[in-house]
Formats: C-alpha cells, sequence, structure tokens
C-alpha cells in the first residue's frame, strides 16, 4: 500500500471536506484501493473496506493509534495506544472471503457502508440492528428471530467479516469498569488527513509568501527540504 503524498491527500482533504461520514470512507478506500471499482465500493463488506483504510493510514502515517474514549460508567477520559496491525486479517486476500453465512435459520450477508447508511437515521440501537439484519438477509424469516437467535445471527457475521465492528476492550483506570469502545476506521484515518492537510497548506502560506513558489512546487519537495527552508524562513 502506497503512502499519500501531499497533493493526493491535499485533494481528498478538499473532495472529502463536505461529505458525509460514510460518503467519506467510501472515498478514501477508493484511495486505498484504486484496483476496487469506485462505484461499487458502498457495496463492499464493511471488513473489507475497514482494512483498506487502517492498511492507508498505517502507509501514511505509521501503524501506531493513540486514542480515547470515555468510560460508560463513571465518564472517565481513558487513553489508549494500539498498533492497527493486530487489527488486520492475518492474510491479505479478503477480497476472496466468503460474503455470505447461515445462523438461527437465516442466510445472511456481510454488511456493507450502504446498508449503514440506509439505518443511520435509526436511533434506537436494537431497532436499527434489526433493520441492518433486514438489509442483509438474503434467505429465511427475520421476524421470526428471537433475541437468543438474534445473538447468534451478530455472532456469524462477526465470524465472517471480523473487520466490520472494529470494537476495544478497556478497563477505567478510575471505577475499574470494564467496557468497550469502538474504533472507526473511516473518522481515524480522516482525523489524520483533516490535520496533515491543514500543516500543508500553512507551510504552503508560508513558502509561497517567501519565495513565490507555486503549490505545486512546495508539495514536489521531499518533507525534509521543505523543514529546511521552513526554518530558514523562521530564521530570517
Amino acid at each position: 500500500m502506497q503512502a499519500l503524498a501531499g497533493p493526493e491527500l491535499l485533494s481528498l482533504w478538499e473532495r472529502g471536506a463536505s461529505r458525509h461520514a460514510l460518503d467519506r470512507s467510501a472515498l478514501l478506500a477508493a484511495a486505498a484501493r484504486p484496483d476496487w471499482p469506485a462505484a461499487g465500493i458502498a457495496d463492499r463488506p464493511l471488513g473489507q473496506v475497514n482494512a483498506s483504510l487502517l492498511r492507508l493510514r498505517a502507509a501514511t502515517f505509521g501503524p501506531r493509534i493513540d486514542g480515547h474514549a470515555d468510560c460508560t460508567q463513571c465518564g472517565q477520559r481513558l487513553a489508549f495506544t494500539l498498533d492497527a496491525r493486530v487489527l488486520l486479517p492475518a492474510t491479505a486476500d479478503e477480497d476472496d472471503a466468503p460474503r455470505t453465512t447461515e445462523a438461527a435459520g437465516l442466510r445472511v450477508r456481510a454488511p456493507s457502508l450502504r446498508d449503514l447508511a440506509g439505518v443511520a437515521t435509526e436511533a434506537d440501537a436494537e431497532r436499527a440492528m434489526r433493520a441492518l439484519l433486514a438489509r442483509c438477509t438474503l434467505a429465511g424469516d427475520l421476524a421470526q428471530v428471537d433475541d437468543a437467535a438474534l445473538a447468534t445471527i451478530e455472532d456469524a457475521l462477526d465470524a465472517l467479516d471480523p473487520q466490520a465492528d472494529l470494537v476495544l476492550a478497556l478497563q477505567c483506570v478510575a471505577c475499574g469498569h470494564a467496557g468497550q469502545a469502538q474504533l472507526d476506521a473511516g473518522a481515524l484515518l480522516w482525523d489524520e488527513i483533516d490535520a496533515q492537510a491543514r500543516v500543508l497548506l500553512a507551510e504552503v502560506h508560508r513558502l509561497a509568501s517567501a519565495y513565490g513558489w507555486s503549490e505545486a512546487q512546495i508539495l514536489a519537495l521531499s518533507p525534509a527540504r521543505r523543514a529546511s527552508y521552513l526554518a530558514l524562513v523562521e530564521a530570517r
């Protein structure tokens, strides 16, 4: 996976800034996997999309992830650090992995970004899950599924597409509560792209003001050379 160069990063930032988060994830996945037809990314298994975003983030910003989550018991802000590579599948051929499974009398497929968008306005978590499963049910009667069978189906989908739901186990240092935090691969990558884009724009502004260079000329410089010129400008 190739890291995002400055011009490409700024282009993605410009195109993604006004998009919905799910549309933005599709845009970033298209950059991560140019071999995927862009029109079909929203229908790919969510785990494939998440894996592509994590790989692009690791290639561009490094594998270390520093994050935080609030304890659901006491509200304490918890910091965590992990290596993005532990969240990735053991093999890189997940494109060929099965996309459907059977559980509790239903045949279901792995959910996609389009499915998430279809239930995004549902505020109730249980109704949202059932609506998501309804979209993903290929055969069988979901209306006849009780809560126990629903849990079985959710477990089967987790096994089918492990990277679809990136959940971290956390323990609160304040109250000891053992909880979970969900990692949004698209939001994680976008936040870093947004921050880096603003840094690049500030660097372009300073160097263009000092030397009259164009944005393209400045971004063509290596990060080391750009930093050296910036140091000279600051030393004036």
